[in-house]
């Protein structure tokens, strides 16, 4: 019989009337010869009262938790004193209870789902899925996903899908290579992105592109990590870095206009990599409380602690009152982020106490005046080299953020841009220059230059991040269009015309045929999600993820391959150390 509505869309139409209704048992009392049934379906839950005298009563009497039925009956208001608003107002009275399935005992309960071992959960995904938190997140999911494709179309946007099966090429992380059993002993890969394609449909005349693209790479997972992964792919054609960002802006805000009805301020604000880096320790910045690095370098150089006084960086960082527990924490985590240690201060009046209070005794007003730490506040200081005492500094900035839940106290969401990277980056190990985005990214055209000179590390990129509270949810860049830029860069990156030409030949064949000034973004959409929905895990957004050893525990992937498909594949697997 076909089901009246969602359970979800019952309301005071309804009153009165005979509905059919569909869907899983989520629990069942037997209450004075009365069963009551919840009722549940993606949309939500009623409940459903089975009388005695009913001839609903012997088929609902076989009703267990996770059952399908089908329950026709009267809605009807529930007693005034058992009122709680919305559904909870409502109730069915059955006259027929229909058992379309039965359900083995659930590995465990729906409604204490949150505190389940997550492997669990993973392990038995389809019955997780049904837990009301869950299925919000993935409703959630799909509504950004509309009005992200109704804000592309409208601004001209062409979806385009590019190939899953393609050419391993560096992209910074490992590729998932795939053999061909047509092709011995060469291999696909799967993309790590379509940066090359979307660049390829600019160079094709489309103009504006964009796909929810499915991404993989093979590297170390992390809570907002997986090995395959969804982004939002655009590129877009005659455009300079203000045009990308302004429309990228329009775009987040009306997904979160659209999706949780939040308005969020325009335009985004922007900081410069060095300035984010050099003020929050990050190059993706949570802004939605304070605690800015206080420049100290300074006040120490050439004095009498040694620690500091030769060192290339000292900056600080305003706290509140701490314990010694805490600051001992605190000192754990900056030696976790490559600090030699964690000095701290309280302050006591016009002076200071604790920690290195005996190094700046003749500081101390300066400090204070610099610093403005109120009475009991505590200063904590990293030293060093730049990068590494900047980093330090702001895992400590962070931990204090959940240590006190700073942020709270701003905006839900806070979005901004870092922008102006360095386009290289100095490998120590290695002892060369890397790109810090990827080999494709343009110069900022006063900077071209500089290429192949004792000043290219100064070389500032077209490129951009889009950072939510403290995530960096889409990074993009302007593309170099011009042949003879790409061969600098290259050759910058120590890439031979040769080696360039074996991995990229089809490329730069591509590049010269006449290619527009072009840029575009990626956003991570599965990271974007989990923030707008407050989960804690991508893998909370995500329908069938994998664990955070990478593995699938539902399907049991990976998994081992029968030696004859691995014979056609020209594939051999040698044993392990």
């Amino acid at each position: 019989m076909k089901r009246t509505a969602l359970i979800g869309q019952l309301g005071e139409q309804h009153l009165g009337q005979t509905v059919t209704l569909q869907g899983w048992v989520n629990r069942r009392r037997d209450l004075g010869g009365l069963i009551f049934v919840e009722l549940r379906d993606r949309s939500g839950v009623v409940q459903v009262q089975v009388e005695p005298d009913s001839a609903a009563f012997a088929e609902a009497d076989q009703l267990r938790a996770e059952y399908v039925a089908e329950v026709e009956g009267h809605f009807q208001p529930r007693p005034e004193s058992q009122r709680k608003g919305g559904l909870a107002d409502y109730e069915v009275i059955a006259t027929r209870v229909k058992v379309l399935n039965a359900a083995r005992t659930p590995a465990f309960e729906l409604d204490k789902g949150d505190a389940v071992a997550e492997d669990i959960r993973l392990k038995y995904r389809y019955l997780d899925l049904r837990r009301p938190e869950m299925q919000r997140a993935l409703m959630l999911r799909s509504k950004a996903v509309a009005a992200v494709t109704s804000f592309l179309h409208a601004e001209g946007f062409i979806q385009v899908e590019t190939p899953m099966l393609t050419r391993s090429t560096p992209e910074g992380a490992r590729d998932f290579l795939v053999p061909s059993r047509l092709s011995a002993g060469e291999f696909y890969a799967l993309p790590q992105s379509p940066q090359l394609f979307k660049q390829l449909l600019m160079i094709a005349g489309f103009d504006r592109y964009y796909q929810l693209a499915r991404c993989f790479r093979d590297e170390d997972l992390r809570a907002d990590r997986q090995p395959d992964f969804t982004q939002l792919d655009m590129e877009m054609s005659f455009v300079e870095q203000d045009d990308v960002l302004e429309i990228q802006e329009r775009l987040m805000a009306h997904v979160f206009r659209e999706v949780l009805n939040v308005e969020l301020p325009l335009p985004f604000p922007r900081l410069s990599y060095k300035g984010a880096v050099d003020r929050y320790g990050s190059d993706k910045p949570d802004l939605r409380f304070g605690l800015e690095f206080v420049e100290a370098t300074d006040l120490f150089t050439g004095g009498g602690f040694k620690a500091f006084a030769s060192a290339a960086s000292v900056k600080a960082i305003v706290a509140p009152e701490l314990t010694r527990k805490q600051i001992d924490e605190l000192e754990r985590v900056a030696k976790q982020n490559g600090a030699g240690g964690l000095a701290w201060l309280r302050r006591e009046g016009e002076g200071f106490t604790g920690g290195i209070s005996k190094f700046v005794g003749e500081l101390s007003a300066e400090l204070i005046a610099r610093t403005s730490v109120p009475e009991g506040g505590t200063l904590l200081f990293a030293a060093g080299e730049w990068k590494k005492a900047t980093a330090a500094l702001g895992a400590v900035r962070l931990a204090l953020r959940d240590l006190f839940n700073l942020a709270a106290a701003g905006s839900a969401f806070h979005v901004s841009w870092v922008v102006d990277f360095p386009q290289l980056d100095y490998d120590e190990e290695s002892a060369s220059w890397t790109y810090m985005h990827h080999p494709f990214t343009a110069p900022h055209p006063d900077d071209v230059a500089l290429f192949g000179t004792a000043r290219q590390g100064e070389i500032r990129a077209q490129a951009y991040d889009l950072v939510l509270n403290g995530f960096e949810v889409g990074g993009g860049s302007v593309r170099i269009h011009d042949p003879e830029v790409q061969a600098q860069m290259f050759s910058a990156i120590g890439m031979s015309d040769e080696d360039a030409r074996e991995k990229f030949g089809f490329f730069l064949d591509a590049l010269a045929s006449g290619t527009p000034p072009h840029g575009g973004i990626a956003w991570g959409f599965d990271r974007l999600i989990m923030v707008m929905a407050g989960a804690a895990s991508i893998r909370e957004v995500i329908a069938f993820p994998k664990n955070n050893r990478g593995a699938d525990l539902m399907a049991g992937a990976p998994s081992v391959v029968d030696a004859p498909q691995l014979a056609q594949v020209g594939v051999a697997v040698l044993a392990g150390d």
